[in-house]
């Protein structure tokens, strides 16, 4: 079974939210969301970043977004900045539950910092996970909390979700839309950048708005990282990239990891799990013509997102690498794309 490496998950928030049921959600599986210990091993998933994320409060009746999301055009509201000292409780409980995985799988699932861990993580048959963060709203001014959360092993950081940060601004979810939709790193930002470098944590652009991006670009000294988003030229989601995105991040000898969120791959931009192989194969042959063979690989949006019915969840990765066989990609190419750039990518990043 060919192992893949995933860019980005969210099922640290998912255990967060229902902490008390955390050995029946992960170790055991309930057959529920899109990640669990059992189906990992299921669908060869060697292991992945896993996303602190901080949810938005919702005040009275939040609006539906799903709904919203399968009816476009959409422009979805963005929610208010959260301040760390919010953010901060809900940060250090799934920081916890990270560490609480590799205690309790008894070796299963490892905590790495390192490229190398990750490999003999996965030689090893456990899962590998490295700890990321999703949007910077844990993170004050001074930036002590990005020391301590460094200290947990945190080794690959976005400065935004969506919504803003004292760090920048984030994309609105909107389709049709670009990019290009405010400005870009504050001050702080500036600093947040210079300070991820100096640390070897890996910045993320996934979310971050074309002015931000364009900031990051010119202050940082890493490859450039979008864990997971998608070729705007075949879905013009402001989510995803557009060509001058994906050859700046060639340019640096950077990565882009595949989202399975069926809004950023479905040319209609719909929230449906209804699709065909087709749009997935159109992203990655144009993701490839931009960023070349070793800059391309995955970033599923697992217990984040809908996915497309023909993967389902974790244990349905296999099928994706049937399709990709079958639309002509070789197995070198394959391993590439499931696994072995994205380990390249960190070595270049964080250093052997």
């Amino acid at each position: 079974m060919v192992q893949v490496f995933d860019g980005h998950n969210d099922l640290l928030l998912r255990l967060w939210q229902d902490a008390a049921r955390r050995d029946e959600i992960f170790l055991t599986g309930e057959g529920k969301g899109h990640l669990d210990l059992p189906r990992m091993k299921a669908g060869g998933f060697a292991g992945g970043l896993f996303a602190i994320y901080i949810p938005s409060p919702h005040e009275g009746d939040a609006p539906d977004y799903m709904h919203m999301m399968d009816n476009p055009p959409y422009d979805l509201p963005l929610p208010a900045l959260i301040e760390a000292a919010a953010a901060q409780p809900c940060a250090l409980g799934q920081a916890g539950l990270f560490h609480w995985m590799a205690r309790a799988s008894q070796g299963a699932f490892r905590a790495c910092t390192t490229a190398a861990e990750i490999r003999r993580a996965a030689a090893d048959g456990a899962v590998a996970g490295v700890l990321h963060m999703e949007g910077a709203e844990a993170i004050g001014p001074d930036l002590d909390a990005l020391h301590v959360f460094h200290a947990m092993g945190l080794r690959s950081l976005g400065p935004v979700w969506s919504r803003p940060t004292i760090f920048g601004h984030g994309v609105p979810f909107r389709f049709p839309g670009d990019p290009d939709t405010g400005d870009g790193l504050t001050a702080e930002g500036e600093a947040l950048v210079r300070a991820c470098n100096a640390l070897k944590i890996m910045l993320d652009l996934s979310h971050m708005n074309a002015k931000g991006f364009r900031d990051v670009m010119q202050l940082s000294d890493a490859p450039l990282t979008a864990t997971h988003s998608n070729a705007w030229a075949v879905t013009p989601s402001t989510r995803n990239l557009t060509d001058w995105q994906l050859d700046a991040i060639a340019e640096t000898g950077g990565l882009v990891g595949l989202n399975f969120a069926t809004v950023f791959l479905r040319e209609d931009g719909r929230d449906s799990a209804e699709m065909g192989w087709e749009p997935v194969m159109r992203h990655l042959d144009h993701l490839l013509a931009r960023l070349g063979e070793d800059g391309v690989a995955l970033g599923s949006d697992f217990d984040g997102a809908t996915v497309p019915q023909g993967i389902t969840d974790v244990a349905g990765l296999p099928n994706l690498i049937q399709a990709m066989r079958d639309h002509g990609f070789g197995e070198a190419l394959i391993r590439k794309i499931a696994f072995d750039n994205w380990l390249a990518h960190l070595e270049r990043t964080w250093g052997a």
